[in-house]
């Protein structure tokens, strides 16, 4: 195992080397306002399907199926904001939010 240890890649806007977009659905977006905050993915009837924490940078990224998609950000002081978002493959599609 690397110093690093097994964590996640760092996040960031520019994809990470080696993603083929022919084969991937993205989903990524930048959070301005937040602090720390969680980016939550929600599948098309609601059901939670992933989180990750938000980069100091404000950027999250999910790797998901192609179809109909919620992203919840979720900051400090009970803020709460779904963002409605359609995953296809070879594309990325962004988001920009602020809370």
């Amino acid at each position: 195992m690397s110093i690093q240890g097994c964590a996640a890649p760092e996040q960031t806007v520019a994809l990470p080397a080696g993603i083929d977009l022919a084969s991937q659905a993205v989903i990524q977006g930048v959070v301005t306002g937040a602090g720390t905050a969680y980016a939550r993915l929600l599948d098309h009837s609601g059901e939670f399907t992933g989180e990750v924490v938000v980069s100091e940078e404000g950027v999250f990224r999910f790797f998901a199926a192609p179809g109909s998609w919620t992203v919840r950000i979720i900051a400090g002081g009970g803020v709460s904001k779904d963002i409605p978002v359609e995953a296809k493959v070879g594309e990325v599609a962004q988001l920009a939010v602020s809370v």
